[in-house]
């Protein structure tokens, strides 16, 4: 047996495709839910993204991948419109549930005033700053 480092392409989505199938071996039909990748995007008047939020659905929960707001667009509320959308639209798709991760100089304070509930801190991830995992239960 010979084990070495490289990265193909194929072998990394075949490995993927062996666990997802392994995953959805060990969970009921019930929860076995297509993956859908959702997103919200926000453009200025100039047709412009200027903020946007990203995730995915399965198992009937929502990830959140990204939010993002432009610079001279924050304060402005729309981070929280934008959450508030993409919760509304996974509760309309059945999701009991949303989950995130967040860094220290991100925005661990504004999803606690969402609702969100911490579950877990990585500490000195990256060095000198912490990641936070959060939840919120729909």
């Amino acid at each position: 047996m010979e084990i070495k480092k490289q990265w193909i392409q194929e072998d990394s989505d075949y490995i993927r495709k062996k666990v997802i199938e392994y995953n959805m071996s060990q969970i009921d039909d019930e929860t076995k839910t297509p993956l859908e990748k959702v997103s919200f995007v926000m453009r200025n008047e100039k047709g412009e993204v200027v903020g946007g939020v990203t995730g995915e659905m399965f198992w009937h929960h929502l990830h959140v991948d990204f939010l993002w707001v432009s610079e001279e667009y924050r304060q402005g509320g729309y981070g929280a419109k934008l959450i508030q959308q993409v919760e509304e639209y996974a509760r309309e798709k059945g999701c009991h549930l949303v989950k995130l991760d967040t860094f220290s100089f991100q925005a661990p304070h504004f999803y606690k005033k969402l609702g969100y509930k911490e579950f877990g801190v990585l500490k000195d991830f990256p060095k000198g700053q912490s990641q936070h995992f959060m939840e919120k239960r729909l």
